[in-house]
């Protein structure tokens, strides 16, 4: 009878973990949306103020508009964006270890039908997810 109980135990630890993981990124998902929306609409000082700490203090903030206002306006308007992977993580290569999100979304623009942008949000020291990096390819 323990040992069925230890195994219950475990199993509900787990599955609490699997749905907390699965909250967290929903939660990472979201906030990329919402981050990506003052990207689209051209607000790129408004998206280096919502991003990460750790995105702040690598980007100054008229450097980030610079960058960004540069890259995304050769490609243009958007014209679509589908989700096209999501991973959780807890390390990335040159990242202190944290809680992460990988996102990649299928994008098209008016000047660039085809691109991937990759986006991650984190767990920022506030407990929020917040985009620490993104790019397009």
């Amino acid at each position: 009878m323990k040992r069925y109980f230890a195994l219950a135990i475990i199993l509900s630890a787990l599955t609490s973990f699997a749905v907390s993981q699965e909250q967290e990124q929903k939660q990472a998902e979201a906030s990329a949306q919402t981050w990506l929306g003052l990207i689209d609409k051209g607000d790129y000082n408004g998206s280096w103020k919502e991003a990460a700490s750790m995105f702040k203090s690598a980007v100054p903030q008229e450097k980030w508009s610079e960058l960004v206002g540069t890259s995304r306006g050769r490609f243009g308007k958007l014209i679509s964006r589908k989700l096209k992977s999501a991973q959780y993580t807890t390390t990335l290569p040159g990242a202190p270890d944290g809680k992460y999100v990988v996102i990649q979304y299928e994008t098209s623009f008016e000047n660039k039908k085809s691109a991937v942008e990759t986006i991650t949000p984190m767990l920022d020291k506030d407990a929020q997810w917040r985009v620490s990096g993104y790019f397009i390819r």
